[in-house]
């Protein structure tokens, strides 16, 4: 099922693989070119990505003041922290994720570059063996292609088990000494291993432990070599960026440095096309780190000062809008003070009145404290008979 779901992976790089080796004519070209390729068709979601990571480098000291603050509780600190990451808009796993993604389409490659016949040039496995029995009948050496054992080749169920770079020699084979045996195959390909002075489909471990000194034994040994240093110097200029107060940070810097170790490796034991994709892949990596990292340096503080500003207005508002409320209470408070002031005084001018009132009869006319009666002044003996 693997091998089924591997095979149909390998379809579209093969085919564009084909494409730049029939326009160049060149095998080493065919794989720089299908770099870049990818390389550019994946540059949308590493520049997503490396604006993320450069976010969350720029959240380091917010980080570190969250780290501190809840030193002895992990849960809030997991809290604040995924909260500052929602509020800024980044994701902690974001930058990391696109540091894995050549690795798939490093297998896919090998299996392009190890098996050309089925992989590179898509021809059924009957053709691979159709070829064996050409090559045998033809009384040429099945050594490097097919499994021997007591000098004859490893057949299961009709089928030549193969070495493992078995295709690689048998197209070579065929190419050198039996072209009309694949003369009329349809999808068929000459293949020329020779780029650059140097046989792609060799090992530079082979060349190291057959050291002659010629550049077809130098130049691969130098490929492994600049593979490691390109993935250096893409190491560094990653880490630039890097956060590292996220608690990712430390595995995935661990992850950045055993790169080129690896690298180096996968260089010295597989073929040599698949060091040359490593340092194209870590070259043209360089390159869009380096200038990524100046564009959306320029781009963040522009960013970070756009929100400041708006920070700044917003604040300025607020402070407005604070006094005008006090001026408002203020005047508030005052109209409150007048109106009691003018109740005051009316209540007052109600107590003067009725003060007044109180004292306008004259004392004739006056009965104990209250006015008797208007006009004349009462007299008991006002109506008497005499």
């Amino acid at each position: 099922m693997f091998s089924t779901i591997g095979y149909y992976i390998c379809i579209p790089f093969a085919w564009l693989v084909r494409l730049f080796y029939n326009l160049t004519n060149s095998y080493g070209m065919a794989i720089i070119l299908f770099t870049l390729v990818i390389k550019l068709i994946m540059l949308p979601f590493q520049m997503k990505s490396k604006k993320s990571m450069m976010r969350m480098s720029r959240m380091s000291g917010r980080l570190q003041e969250i780290q501190k603050k809840y030193a002895n509780n992990q849960t809030k600190q997991a809290e604040e922290m995924q909260k500052l990451y929602a509020e800024e808009g980044v994701s902690p796993m974001s930058g990391c994720l696109w540091s894995f993604l050549p690795l798939p389409i490093l297998l896919a490659l090998y299996s392009i570059i190890r098996q050309p016949i089925t992989h590179f040039m898509m021809l059924s496995q009957d053709v691979v063996q159709q070829l064996v029995d050409a090559v045998a009948k033809a009384g040429l050496s099945l050594e490097g292609i097919a499994q021997m054992k007591d000098g004859a080749a490893v057949v299961r169920d009709g089928i030549t088990e193969l070495m493992p770079y078995g295709q690689i020699n048998l197209v070579k084979t065929v190419v050198s000494d039996l072209p009309e045996a694949a003369a009329n195959l349809p999808g068929w390909i000459s293949m020329n291993y020779t780029s650059f002075g140097l046989d792609m489909a060799a090992t530079p471990w082979s060349k190291v432990t057959g050291f002659a000194f010629t550049w077809a034994a130098i130049g691969l040994i130098l490929i492994p070599i600049l593979a490691g240093g390109s993935q250096v110097l893409l190491t560094k200029i990653t880490m630039k960026h890097q956060p590292q107060t996220d608690p990712s940070a430390a595995s995935a810097n661990r992850m950045m440095m055993f790169m080129p170790l690896f690298s180096v490796y996968i260089a010295f034991t597989m073929p040599a096309a698949l060091g040359l994709y490593w340092i194209a892949q870590s070259g043209i990596s360089a390159v869009q780190e380096f200038l990524m990292g100046r564009f959306f340096n320029q781009k963040l503080e522009e960013e970070e000062n756009a929100r400041y500003e708006a920070r700044q207005a917003e604040r300025k508002k607020k402070m407005e809008e604070a006094k005008v409320l006090q001026e408002k209470q203020r005047q508030q408070g005052a109209q409150k003070q007048t109106l009691k002031e003018k109740q005051r005084a009316a209540q007052e001018a109600k107590a003067a009145k009725a003060a007044k009132a109180a004292t306008r009869t004259t004392e004739a006319g006056r009965v104990g404290d209250r006015p008797y009666a208007r006009g004349r002044a009462y007299k008991p003996d006002r109506y008497d008979e005499t």
